[in-house]
């Protein structure tokens, strides 16, 4: 049949509006547990090459001892109102919460490793003291802030919860926590550059595996799928970047300005790399975690459109980072480098378990091990995800 110009151009826009929105992933029938960013097994493999003294893992592992978060003299610093305007400005315990998530997690990780209870006792008592205290979050940065935090809690969490024979009294308040203080300020998402929705809804993920909450998973994974699709540039998304519908970027020029002023769209390009890497580097960094925590729970998105994008993300940013001359086309020919230690997960996905040659990622994630933390939500990487089979 003959299809008249009128059906040719409704079939183009129906395909056009079918593609343009990414597949939704359901929640798991049932959810897996150490499930958030990292599996039994992923700590597993670590604890065992750990214990056998191999590298790089045992070199990561006493970086992250030495480290101020696993300091067993820390006191935790809990406030009921955390205040956080842009750039922490002013920090009203924004540096104290983050850290405290992060010095739980790391906790965590060097309980299950070494199997010394006091390691449990002080994520325990991290997690106890923010449970008991923390109503809200306000100012400017408030929701950002609530995403960083709330990425490192439900990691420490899920480990303490699932592994430690030794109990865990106050777990049901620090659940509490996450779903009525952390959750409503996150969920909802943001129109902010593509870095705050990214951290927000790998927060929400991380705490919907946590609670076992499946609309909230569902909610927190399709605004997180339309993110990355409009975060990251893939030449086959068509001449302009894919948007957000509720930003309204509705004209070249719109989007050429949310996208730092780059008019040169190539594949991987990320809407904040002109900005900056480092905060590029803080949506990436999300993007992968939420990958990896999708694959635990059942759903590899490794091999979607999201695992695509991050294969490029990480190796066009990673070939500049490691010293290549900018071109003139892009940044204006000069770019902030920075991207931080956030190579690790993706890199051993996309690389060892789906094979992709990643030269440049490679060379950027062996210069960089072990991989230390950011100080804000990512932490010891190469030991929990070096080179990790599982």
């Amino acid at each position: 049949m003959r299809r008249t110009p009128l059906l040719a151009a409704v079939t183009a826009l129906l395909l056009g509006g079918l593609l343009a929105q990414p597949a939704a992933e359901a929640a798991p029938t049932t959810f897996t547990h150490p499930g958030v960013t990292v599996s039994r097994s992923q700590l597993d493999f670590a604890r065992t090459q750990v214990l056998a003294g191999a590298q790089p893992w045992k070199g990561a592992f006493d970086q992250m001892m030495a480290s101020r978060y696993a300091d067993q003299n820390r006191v935790p610093r809990p406030r009921a109102i955390v205040e956080c305007g842009s750039y922490s400005n002013p920090n009203n315990g924004c540096t104290d919460e983050r850290e405290d998530a992060m010095a739980a997690y790391t906790n965590a990780l060097a309980w299950y490793i070494t199997r010394d209870s006091r390691y449990a006792q002080k994520a325990i008592q991290l997690m106890d003291a923010w449970s008991a205290v923390i109503q809200d979050h306000t100012n400017s940065n408030a929701p950002l802030q609530t995403g960083w935090a709330g990425s490192s809690w439900p990691r420490a969490a899920e480990i303490i919860k699932h592994t430690y024979p030794g109990g865990w009294p106050n777990a049901g308040r620090f659940a509490t926590m996450l779903r009525d203080v952390y959750l409503p300020e996150i969920i909802n998402g943001s129109n902010s550059n593509g870095n705050w929705e990214l951290s927000m809804m790998e927060a929400a993920i991380g705490i919907s595996v946590h609670l076992e909450d499946k609309a909230s998973y569902d909610k927190a994974m399709a605004k997180f799928r339309t993110r990355t699709a409009a975060y990251v540039y893939l030449a086959s998304d068509g001449e302009l970047p894919k948007t957000v519908p509720s930003q309204n970027l509705d004209t070249r020029d719109k989007i050429v300005r949310y996208w730092q002023g780059q008019s040169t769209f190539v594949t991987g390009l990320t809407q904040e790399t002109c900005r900056d890497f480092t905060h590029t580097g803080y949506g990436i960094s999300a993007l992968s975690h939420v990958a990896e925590t999708s694959r635990i729970q059942g759903q590899d998105l490794y091999g979607t459109d999201v695992g695509e994008r991050l294969r490029h993300a990480l190796g066009f940013h990673a070939k500049y980072e490691l010293g290549a001359t900018v071109p003139g086309w892009l940044c204006g020919g000069s770019v902030r480098r920075g991207l931080g230690p956030v190579t690790e997960v993706g890199y051993n996905a996309l690389h060892h378990r789906l094979g992709h040659p990643m030269t440049n990622t490679e060379a950027l994630t062996r210069q960089q091990r072990p991989a230390g933390s950011n100080n804000l939500f990512v932490a010891w990487e190469t030991l929990t995800h070096g080179d990790n089979p599982n």
